[in-house]
């Protein structure tokens, strides 16, 4: 490797050049990178759910509905003929009102009263929309102005097209906040004022090229979009500060600057490298879920690690070598105080925070698989936005209210007049416009006008729309799927389809759950493994994992324990991301451990790796934990806020742990760790005497 370090520093300038360039092609590459912001996009194929879509947009003009659309003010005639204005808007595949659920042309009052305030409340009239996914945003924002200002919209399209619309400029705004912020902790855990901008541009080109190449993958979720830079900012930067202390280091000792340099980039390959490997694992992990999101931020952050490890590795040398003596003119005096005291305060409380971590376990264990999950996007923005407001409006006039779909073999009307029948006993079920309730099971199919038939039967299936008085997501709405389910099988077997977004959702509960169990123990699988031939020692991968593995469980315990809902997708990445971001800050304190203990007694080697490892855990700790939280308090996306809050939360708990309470089980473990520990050679007095 000495003879590829010197060939980087030999054409250290080009190697800047390069990575320049490169970076510069990122930024017009990002560009190009499309987005998908739909979750029942990344689905198996093979869900029925998925199936259930594919072919019905294969079979009719519209989909399943996936928006609602209230206008005030408004009569019958002037309904129908806004119905016709939005209908013909580019995108709309569908519209339904009243007029197709019941017969208006005579009096209101004979109109079923359910059937009628589904639709026609108070002067208000509420369609039910069909909106292209491929079109959601440009569809969104014309039928508003098609709509006026006073109407309103809600439903998963909405939410999909205001994600949209929001997502790259917080993105933008939370970069603004946290790299500023960074700085300042870089300015005051380091002796240089020059030094954290080498850092920050170290990472930041990686960033560059890391979203420039996202356009090979054609497309990534916004959750990827969101959380990648950010996540790579996070948990890369503690490999640069760790090269370049190595280097100052090196120079202290009398070193001319190139040496220094080859001698930090050897001393620190294999550290840096397998540390980056926890990381990459962490995030690998989440290749193996079958729901899609998943691979999709895997894959993009494992290439975010791997260009922020060869930004360090060669980027970063170059540089350095290049401005070492802008370094050196801007040296100052350390901003913060060594941390003795801190070690001797951890020292002395070892056994009580010891205590009080057995304690947590199993509660914490317990109480992060309990939580009141969310699973869709239904709740996608809470309180204070725009989107909840709306939703919340039209809740108060119309209820709360989704509509799934299913499909049947076409032809036997008397079988599907049963099956609507049925349908109707379940009692969340409101409405079903299909072609025998609409037209009767003993009219003509060509007595029905086109537009209505297009909507109902198609070549090889009759379609059921089918109002529920549900969330889109819950208890009753999960329900009324495995009910609709369950008659689909009795009257069809295997034939029927059913979609929606409520079928979606409880697709997707199904799939993450079981990705779950795959992702965790292919996670700590894997970091264990790798702990194990690094640190060359059977117990302290154990103590390591089980640390942060607590630490995780505390972190998604907090939910079950305040009262509030979880986003599924965000518990099942936050996981991984924890356990391979954070179990750096456990490397670094049992490594100094082990170091420190081959030189001294177990108590004074507990005291110098505390010392002498809190600046950069803190450090570490606390960049993610100001990314994480930023995300959160900007992000308007229920999804996106919550997986910042749990990653700043996370890294907050990890530090905690690995401060207080690693310590005092390396120190109470101390001949296990030896004997189970590869040529330890811990210090003995009485080796010394002899």
């Amino acid at each position: 490797m000495n003879r590829f370090f010197r060939g980087v520093l030999s054409h250290r300038k080009f190697v800047i050049a390069l990575f320049v360039c490169c970076a510069i092609a990122g930024a017009i590459l990002s560009l190009g990178v499309k987005v998908n912001y739909t979750f029942a996009d990344y689905l198996p194929q093979n869900t029925a759910s998925t199936v259930a879509l594919e072919t019905m947009n294969e079979e009719f003009d519209g989909g399943a509905p996936n928006a609602r659309l209230v206008i005030p003010d408004v009569t019958i005639p002037e309904a129908l003929e806004m119905k016709e204005k939005i209908g013909g808007i580019d995108g709309v595949d569908g519209i339904t009102w009243l007029d197709d659920a019941a017969d208006i042309e005579g009096p209101l009052e004979l109109i079923e009263e359910e059937v009628l305030e589904e639709y026609y409340k108070d002067g208000k009239a509420c369609f039910s929309l069909t909106i292209d996914s491929d079109r959601i945003l440009s569809t969104v924002t014309e039928v508003r102005k098609q709509a006026g200002e006073d109407a309103l919209m809600e439903g998963s399209a909405v939410n999909t097209a205001v994600a949209t619309e929001t997502t790259g400029t917080e993105v933008s705004h939370i970069m603004i906040i946290v790299v500023p912020l960074c700085l300042v902790i870089l300015l005051l855990t380091t002796t240089s004022w020059f030094e954290p901008i080498l850092f920050l541009l170290t990472i930041g080109i990686a960033i560059l090229i890391n979203i420039g190449t996202n356009l090979f993958f054609g497309e990534i979720s916004f959750v990827t979009k969101a959380a990648s830079s950010i996540l790579q900012l996070a948990v890369s930067m503690d490999y640069s500060i760790f090269l370049l202390h190595r280097f100052s280091a090196y120079r202290k000792e009398g070193m001319d600057v190139r040496e220094a340099m080859i001698n930090a980039m050897h001393k620190s390959f294999f550290t840096i490298t397998a540390s980056g490997l926890t990381t990459v694992i962490g995030f690998a992990a989440l290749i193996c879920m079958k729901f899609r999101i998943g691979p999709d931020m895997g894959v993009v952050m494992v290439k975010a690690i791997a260009l922020s490890l060869i930004s360090v590795l060669v980027l970063l040398p170059a540089m350095a070598l290049v401005s070492y003596r802008l370094i050196d003119r801007t040296q100052h005096r350390p901003l913060l105080p060594e941390f003795g005291k801190f070690a001797g305060l951890v020292f002395k409380i070892r056994v009580p925070a010891m205590i009080l971590f057995l304690l947590i376990i199993t509660p914490a264990f317990l109480a992060q698989g309990d939580n009141d999950f969310r699973y869709g996007a239904g709740d996608m923005f809470g309180k204070g936005t725009q989107v909840y407001e709306d939703r919340i409006k039209v809740e108060s006039t119309f209820g709360k209210t989704n509509q799934m779909v299913m499909m049947v073999p076409r032809g036997d009307t008397a079988k599907e007049k049963e099956l609507s029948d049925a349908i109707y006993e379940i009692p969340q079920v409101t409405n079903v416009i299909s072609y025998v309730d609409t037209a009767g099971a003993e009219v003509p199919i060509e007595y029905l006008d086109e537009d209505t038939l297009s909507q109902l039967v198609s070549e090889h299936y009759s379609r059921m729309v089918i109002s529920v008085s549900t969330e889109p997501e819950g208890k009753d709405a999960f329900s009324v799927v495995e009910k609709l389910r369950q008659l689909g099988k009795k009257y069809y077997g295997g034939e029927y389809l059913l979609a929606g977004d409520s079928v979606s959702t409880y697709d997707m509960r199904e799939v993450t759950t079981s990705d779950m169990q795959v992702v965790n123990f292919i996670a700590i699988g894997a970091i264990f493994l790798i702990l194990l031939l690094t640190m060359r020692s059977l117990s302290i991968p154990v103590v390591l994992v089980l640390v942060i593995e607590t630490a995780v469980w505390m972190n998604l315990s907090v939910p079950y324990f305040t009262g509030e809902h979880l986003q599924y997708i965000a518990y099942l990445i936050i996981s991984s991301i924890q356990l391979g971001a954070t179990v750096d800050y456990a490397i670094l304190m049992a490594s100094r451990y082990l170091e420190e203990r081959s030189i001294r007694p177990k108590g004074e080697a507990v005291l110098e790796a505390v010392k002498n490892t809190s600046l950069s855990i803190l450090t570490s700790a606390s960049i993610l934990t100001l990314a994480g939280l930023i995300l959160g308090a900007i992000s308007t996306n229920g999804v996106l806020k919550e997986l910042g809050v749990l990653v700043g939360r996370g890294a907050i708990f990890s530090a905690i742990l690995v401060l207080l309470v690693l310590p005092g089980i390396l120190y109470l473990l101390d001949k296990v760790i030896e004997k189970t520990t590869w040529k330890a050679n811990f210090f003995r007095e009485d080796k010394q005497h002899g």
